[in-house]
Formats: structure tokens, sequence, C-alpha cells
């Protein structure tokens, strides 16, 4: 890391921590020239591609993943900090799969499993709107299929 005052190009680490956000790590350096201090945040660069139904690509947005799971939240007992946790431990599942791309179909699928664990309601509202129900039939299905869950 180069210093800020000298442009030394060597530092030394004196603290490290996480910052407010998950994936940030806050780094206290040292200049090894200088002696002077500063710091640095450290994020992870998750170089994901989501494939879209269309076959068009865009990068993996956690924040777009936070709206989708807040919305299918709303007015339900799960917090925003919940949705947050949520879109924080499905971006590690996809980190720790190591892929670099994913289809649209399968991160819904994960967030659907997600959300089936933590609301009902929530997990409904996401899969109407992420399977584009077009019958009641396929709504009722998915209510059925979810009560079966919960009651094994």
């Amino acid at each position: 890391m180069r210093c800020p005052f000298c442009s030394h190009e060597d530092s030394k680490v004196t603290d490290s921590r996480n910052a407010t956000e998950s994936s940030v790590v806050r780094r206290r350096r040292e200049c090894v020239q200088c002696a002077r201090r500063f710091t640095t945040f450290e994020t992870v660069d998750l170089s994901l591609q989501v494939k879209k139904r269309d076959g068009t690509y865009e990068d993996f947005q956690q924040e777009k993943l936070i709206r989708g799971i807040d919305a299918a939240c709303r007015h339900t007992i799960v917090s925003h900090q919940r949705a947050c946790e949520l879109a924080d431990q499905i971006t590690a599942e996809l980190l720790t799969k190591g892929v670099r791309e994913i289809e649209s179909r399968e991160l819904g699928e994960i967030v659907m499993h997600h959300l089936q664990r933590v609301d009902v309601i929530a997990y409904i509202r996401f899969a109407c709107v992420y399977k584009r129900f077009t019958q009641i039939r396929e709504l009722l299905e998915a209510i059925q299929s979810v009560t079966k869950c919960k009651e094994e």
C-alpha cells in the first residue's frame, strides 16, 4: 500500500477490524519510511455476472438483492437488518461457490430457499414475482408446498 504522505510503497498493518458493513475491513497502517499512520478500507471484489432470463448479463449487485428481499419482507416480522443479513449470507454462499457466473433462476432459488426458512409470507411474495405466476392455481400450489415443508 502506497503511503499517502511520502508515496513510499511499503507499509505495515498495525490494527485490523471489521467496519460497520460486514464486507468491509478497516486497517490502520504505518509507513515504514516516514512512520506516519493512515487508515484504509478494504472490500471484497465480487466479480460475478448474473445471466438474466433474456440472455443478457449484468454485474451482481448486493444492493439489488437487498431491495428484492426488502420488498418481499415489507409488512412482515422481518426487519431491514435481517434482510441485509440474508443478503450477506447469500453473497457469502456465492463467494464460497467460487463461480464467475450465475443464472438469475439459480439466484432466485437460493433467495427463496433462505426466505422459506425465515418467513412464509415473504417467501410467497418473492415466489409470486420471481416465478411470474399467471394463474391462481400456481399460487395455491406454492402455498401448499411451503405448508407441507413447515408441517414436516
